[in-house]
Protein backbone atom coordinates (compact mmCIF):
# COMPACT_ATOMS: atom_id res chain seq x y z
CA UNK A 1 0.00 0.00 0.00
CA UNK A 2 1.45 3.41 -1.15
CA UNK A 3 1.50 6.18 1.56
CA UNK A 4 1.43 9.69 1.32
CA UNK A 5 2.47 12.96 3.07
CA UNK A 6 -0.69 15.09 3.94
CA UNK A 7 -0.42 19.12 5.43
CA UNK A 8 -3.35 19.42 8.31
CA UNK A 9 -3.72 23.00 9.15
CA UNK A 10 -6.13 25.21 11.39
CA UNK A 11 -7.80 27.54 9.68
CA UNK A 12 -7.96 31.27 11.57
CA UNK A 13 -11.86 30.52 12.47
CA UNK A 14 -10.02 27.44 14.50
CA UNK A 15 -11.53 24.72 12.27
CA UNK A 16 -9.32 22.06 10.63
CA UNK A 17 -8.34 20.96 6.72
CA UNK A 18 -6.02 19.54 5.09
CA UNK A 19 -5.29 18.22 1.51
CA UNK A 20 -2.41 15.76 -0.02
CA UNK A 21 0.66 17.64 -2.03
CA UNK A 22 1.18 14.56 -4.35
CA UNK A 23 -3.03 14.32 -5.38
CA UNK A 24 -4.00 17.62 -6.86
CA UNK A 25 -7.46 18.12 -5.88
CA UNK A 26 -7.48 16.04 -2.96
CA UNK A 27 -8.54 17.81 0.53
CA UNK A 28 -10.78 18.85 2.99
CA UNK A 29 -11.84 21.78 5.33
CA UNK A 30 -13.71 22.90 7.98
CA UNK A 31 -13.47 20.23 10.38
CA UNK A 32 -13.49 20.90 14.46
CA UNK A 33 -10.52 18.98 15.32
CA UNK A 34 -7.41 17.62 13.60
CA UNK A 35 -8.81 14.15 14.07
CA UNK A 36 -12.00 14.75 11.53
CA UNK A 37 -9.80 16.53 9.37
CA UNK A 38 -7.16 13.01 9.55
CA UNK A 39 -9.97 10.85 8.89
CA UNK A 40 -12.16 12.99 6.13
CA UNK A 41 -8.64 13.59 4.38
CA UNK A 42 -8.31 8.93 4.78
CA UNK A 43 -11.46 8.95 2.79
CA UNK A 44 -10.76 11.54 0.69
CA UNK A 45 -7.47 9.91 -0.76
CA UNK A 46 -9.31 6.18 -0.95
CA UNK A 47 -12.27 8.24 -2.92
CA UNK A 48 -9.74 9.75 -5.14
CA UNK A 49 -7.31 6.85 -5.58
CA UNK A 50 -9.98 3.90 -5.96
CA UNK A 51 -13.07 5.61 -7.41
CA UNK A 52 -12.09 8.18 -9.04
CA UNK A 53 -13.43 7.10 -12.49
CA UNK A 54 -16.44 5.84 -10.55
CA UNK A 55 -17.41 9.10 -9.03
CA UNK A 56 -18.56 12.08 -10.53
CA UNK A 57 -17.48 14.62 -7.84
CA UNK A 58 -19.73 17.81 -7.88
CA UNK A 59 -17.98 20.11 -9.80
CA UNK A 60 -19.51 23.03 -7.28
CA UNK A 61 -18.25 21.59 -4.15
CA UNK A 62 -15.16 20.47 -5.54
CA UNK A 63 -14.30 24.01 -6.90
CA UNK A 64 -14.88 25.73 -3.73
CA UNK A 65 -12.57 23.20 -1.58
CA UNK A 66 -10.08 23.98 -4.41
CA UNK A 67 -10.66 27.93 -3.97
CA UNK A 68 -10.26 27.63 -0.26
CA UNK A 69 -7.55 25.26 0.15
CA UNK A 70 -5.31 27.74 -2.03
CA UNK A 71 -6.30 30.93 -0.39
CA UNK A 72 -5.73 28.94 2.88
CA UNK A 73 -2.14 27.95 1.73
CA UNK A 74 -1.33 31.49 0.48
CA UNK A 75 -2.84 33.44 3.20
CA UNK A 76 -0.29 31.41 5.71
CA UNK A 77 2.35 31.83 3.21
CA UNK A 78 1.83 35.32 3.84
CA UNK A 79 1.82 35.25 7.63
CA UNK A 80 -1.66 36.52 7.70
CA UNK A 81 -4.93 36.30 9.58
CA UNK A 82 -7.93 36.10 7.88
CA UNK A 83 -8.56 39.56 9.22
CA UNK A 84 -5.53 40.85 7.33
CA UNK A 85 -6.35 39.38 4.17
CA UNK A 86 -9.75 40.55 4.32
CA UNK A 87 -8.58 44.17 4.61
CA UNK A 88 -5.88 44.49 2.27
CA UNK A 89 -8.49 42.59 -0.14
CA UNK A 90 -10.99 45.07 1.03
CA UNK A 91 -13.61 42.59 1.25
CA UNK A 92 -15.40 41.66 4.54
CA UNK A 93 -13.90 39.21 6.83
CA UNK A 94 -17.50 37.43 7.19
CA UNK A 95 -16.61 36.64 3.16
CA UNK A 96 -13.26 35.47 3.22
CA UNK A 97 -14.52 32.99 6.59
CA UNK A 98 -17.30 31.46 3.98
CA UNK A 99 -15.20 31.08 1.12
CA UNK A 100 -12.59 29.39 2.82
CA UNK A 101 -14.76 27.41 4.38
CA UNK A 102 -16.24 26.32 0.95
CA UNK A 103 -19.62 27.78 1.97
CA UNK A 104 -20.19 29.91 -0.77
CA UNK A 105 -18.54 30.65 -4.34
CA UNK A 106 -17.01 34.19 -4.85
CA UNK A 107 -18.01 36.19 -7.91
CA UNK A 108 -15.06 36.82 -10.07
CA UNK A 109 -14.57 40.30 -8.65
CA UNK A 110 -13.95 38.72 -5.29
CA UNK A 111 -11.54 36.12 -6.71
CA UNK A 112 -9.82 39.37 -8.39
CA UNK A 113 -9.33 40.74 -5.07
CA UNK A 114 -7.91 38.04 -3.23
CA UNK A 115 -5.26 37.72 -5.94
CA UNK A 116 -4.11 41.10 -5.87
CA UNK A 117 -3.72 41.30 -2.14
CA UNK A 118 -1.41 37.88 -2.22
CA UNK A 119 0.46 38.28 -5.28
CA UNK A 120 1.42 42.02 -3.47
CA UNK A 121 2.39 39.44 -0.45
CA UNK A 122 4.19 37.27 -2.17
CA UNK A 123 6.45 40.50 -3.95
CA UNK A 124 6.81 41.92 -0.74
CA UNK A 125 8.57 38.88 0.43
CA UNK A 126 10.95 39.14 -2.56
Amino acid sequence: MRRYAVVIEKAGDGSFGGYVPDLPGCGVCGYKTSAEAKAALAEAIDLHLTKQNEVHFPAVEYARASLAMKIIKSRRAAGWTQAALARRAAIRPESLHRIEKGKTTPDTATIAKIERALEAAATDSE
